[in-house]
């Protein structure tokens, strides 16, 4: 049987390229995605199936997570068993609904996002080679999925001929270079400048979701392989960023995952601890161990950060409140869960919602105390102490989280 972190591990996974696509659906500006009305969509009826689906999903991973937390928190041997029990049973409900996701199918954008989707959700060509390139290289894959589930957002984006804006429009360079900034690596703006970055594929047969396809010698279009003979890309004028066969590409290249570099951040790397050594330290519960460890590197965080934030916010309550009404695990505000959307009170959202918080404020005041402080006091106090506030809260925060840092 395996284990309930086992278990949980998958089912966050899955849980994040939900989440992202729900999102999508109810911001028609910036993200206008996969339910988009153009004239190749499907119908209305199809859409509100998806979107439904969607919900189902979304609902079975939050009733999912509960179980495995009380499990991990059980001492009997019994109750551990009844979890593990309803945590099995979660997942073939979970089954059942993939099931009929995958039926959804047709030409229209909504088919395209379903198929896209089961795309991002087994990141193999189906090629001995690939699968290999994925256990070998667990982060590189990772990352490619991210980059998959974030290019989604950008469905709809009307074709403009040298644009860089998901609201205004996008050619395919602008497309690549703003998907790969939202995830913290900087590309040269013109196609055939982003084709001599990173590193080379010999094959398509070897391309991984997420890597770089290129047309033409110099390279004239460029797009980002999904997996499954599909890229995503912002063909020509008069058309949307959208879902389309690869073709025969002339270069594949693929972008390495960000690294991180701690001592541009006010950490110390010979004494800062690995994410696992923080988890341990601080207590992070078992079944949230998978859920911190792929938002710190999808967000490209410090190791070790978002669990110690976890710690001193709430020691890991799930239901915690406190008396100026921050709710949840990461006790994030309702007003900026919402404008992030977010819903504090699941796990899953909160977490990832934090991590995407802290990325924000990393780049914004470039130090890991500084963002931490922000986090606690908000942006406008840094920046009006152009420090840590003279807060005593505040300070203390600061201190406990890098503590479990090695301090800075």
């Amino acid at each position: 049987m395996q284990s309930i972190n086992a278990i949980v591990g998958g089912f966050q996974n899955l849980a994040q390229t939900f989440a992202q696509l729900s999102q999508a659906s109810l911001s028609p500006v910036t993200q206008p995605a996969v339910n988009s009305t153009s004239s190749s969509s499907g119908t209305q009826g199809t859409t509100s199936s998806f979107s439904s689906l969607l919900s189902q999903l979304q609902s079975q991973f939050s009733s999912v997570l509960p179980d495995a937390l009380n499990a991990s928190s059980s001492t009997g041997a019994t109750s551990t068993t009844q979890s593990a029990t309803a945590t099995s049973t979660g997942a073939a409900s979970t089954s059942a609904l993939l099931s009929q996701l995958s039926q959804l199918g047709g030409s229209g954008s909504v088919g395209a996002g379903v198929s896209a989707l089961l795309g991002a959700l087994t990141p193999t060509t189906g090629t001995a080679s690939a699968s290999a390139s994925v256990s070998s290289g667990s982060s590189q894959a990772s990352f490619g999925s991210s980059v998959v589930v974030d290019s989604l957002r950008y469905l709809g984006v009307p074709y403009v001929y040298g644009g860089t804006s998901p609201t205004t429009g996008m050619d395919c360079s602008g497309l690549v270079q703003r998907v790969f900034a939202d995830l913290g690596v900087a590309l040269p703006r013109t196609a055939a400048q982003q084709s001599q970055v990173g590193t080379n594929v010999p094959s398509l047969s070897q391309a991984l979701p997420g890597d770089l396809v290129f047309y033409g010698s110099p390279a004239e279009h460029v797009g980002i392989y999904l997996g499954n003979g599909q890229i995503i890309n912002a063909p020509h004028s008069g058309q949307t960023v959208s879902i389309t066969g690869v073709g025969n590409p002339t270069d594949i290249q693929r972008i390495a995952a960000p690294a991180f570099d701690q001592s541009s951040l006010g950490l110390n790397p010979s004494v800062s601890p690995t994410e696992s050594q923080v988890a341990s330290e601080v207590g992070v519960p078992a079944a949230l161990e998978p859920i911190f460890a792929a938002a710190t590197q999808r967000f490209n965080l410090p190791p070790g950060l978002l669990e110690a934030v976890g710690k001193v916010e709430s020691n890991f309550n799930v239901n915690a409140v406190s008396s100026a009404g921050a709710q949840g695990l990461m006790q994030i505000m309702p007003q900026t869960a919402a404008g992030i959307g977010i819903n504090p009170n699941d796990p899953v959202q909160a977490i990832n919602g934090a991590a995407q918080l802290l990325a924000e404020k990393l780049q914004t005041f470039g130090s890991v105390p500084l963002a931490v402080a922000a986090y606690n006091a908000g942006d406008g106090a840094v920046q009006q102490y152009q420090g840590i506030p003279p807060y005593a809260q505040t300070q203390n925060y600061v201190q406990s989280v890098m503590s479990y840092l090695g301090g800075a």
